[in-house]
């Protein structure tokens, strides 16, 4: 499916001719095709997706390989890049529609000066990530709808989702994560992570080999002491101790066996007994 480099999409044009390159490229659509079809992304209401980029190695990635996908004739929706200008000071504003313009995506660009906000409403000494991440969604949600899109579709990836498990686990004291597929709270749109199976290492060596453009966050990443911080660097220990051990800890949440957790709410124990 992916073999040939010369007949693709001008996103993936220039891309390395290593069989490395093409061993990541291949293992990244058939994940990110995996996700598609196993959570039932593509719907008979499924016309047009709202594809957000960042500017980050994450959304690249998303972005590339989605538009894999639909030139192959394997995803049947149409996609509109969208990038939210959140008015962070130094943020690159012509990077990417340059860019989008350049390999001929359908884009378009949204200013919002949520920084103002953030910077204003979060006491000093405390992360912004919550309320940045909310006035952040709650504006691709209505630009989903100006634009008749049916999803707003994230480039959070599998690292994302485990080590948002940890967090609540360690600090929300529930077993919960980013689903790969969900209804926002109104009810008339969804939101989709087709990432949900790539590994983070292997969206900065793909971003990275085709020399995107990256832009990196200034708002969030640069606090110290953040919590995810803290559990990434814990699942980076474990990682180089037992090589694997993400991947291991993913399946589990894709196993999950309610009668040998705790939760009277999903199994029940006062009317379990004996045949």
């Amino acid at each position: 499916m992916t073999d040939d480099l010369d007949d693709i999409h001008p996103i993936l044009q220039g891309a390395p001719k290593t069989t490395e390159f093409r061993k990541l490229r291949k293992r990244i659509i058939r994940s990110v095709r995996e996700a598609v079809e196993q959570y039932g992304m593509v719907g008979r209401s499924d016309a047009r997706w709202l594809v957000c980029l960042s500017g980050g190695k994450d959304s690249f990635t998303l972005l590339a390989a989605l538009i894999e996908l639909k030139w192959r004739g394997l995803l049947p929706v149409d996609l509109l890049a969208c990038n939210l200008d959140q008015g962070q000071p130094g943020f690159p504003a012509t990077v990417l529609p340059d860019f989008l313009t350049k390999v001929g995506i359908p884009h378009r660009i949204e200013y919002q000066d949520t920084y103002s906000v953030v910077v204003d409403k979060v006491p000093a000494g405390r992360t912004y990530c919550a309320l940045c991440s909310r006035l952040r969604r709650g504006n691709l949600y209505r630009i989903a709808r100006e634009e008749g899109c049916s999803a707003v579709v994230l480039g959070h990836h599998r690292d994302d989702i485990l080590e948002t498990f940890f967090m609540n686990l360690f600090h929300g004291g529930r077993l919960a994560t980013m689903p790969p597929k969900l209804v926002n709270e109104e009810g008339d749109l969804f939101l989709y992570r087709p990432l949900a199976h790539v590994a983070e290492e292997d969206c900065e060596k793909f971003s990275k080999a085709m020399g995107y453009p990256i832009i990196p966050c200034d708002l969030c990443g640069s606090q110290d002491g953040l919590q995810r911080q803290q559990v990434k660097k814990l699942l980076d220990g474990w990682e180089s101790n037992s090589p694997g051990r993400r991947q291991v800890m993913f399946r589990a949440l894709m196993n999950a066996r309610p009668s040998h957790l705790l939760d009277p709410k999903l199994f029940d124990f006062q009317g379990l007994a004996p045949k």
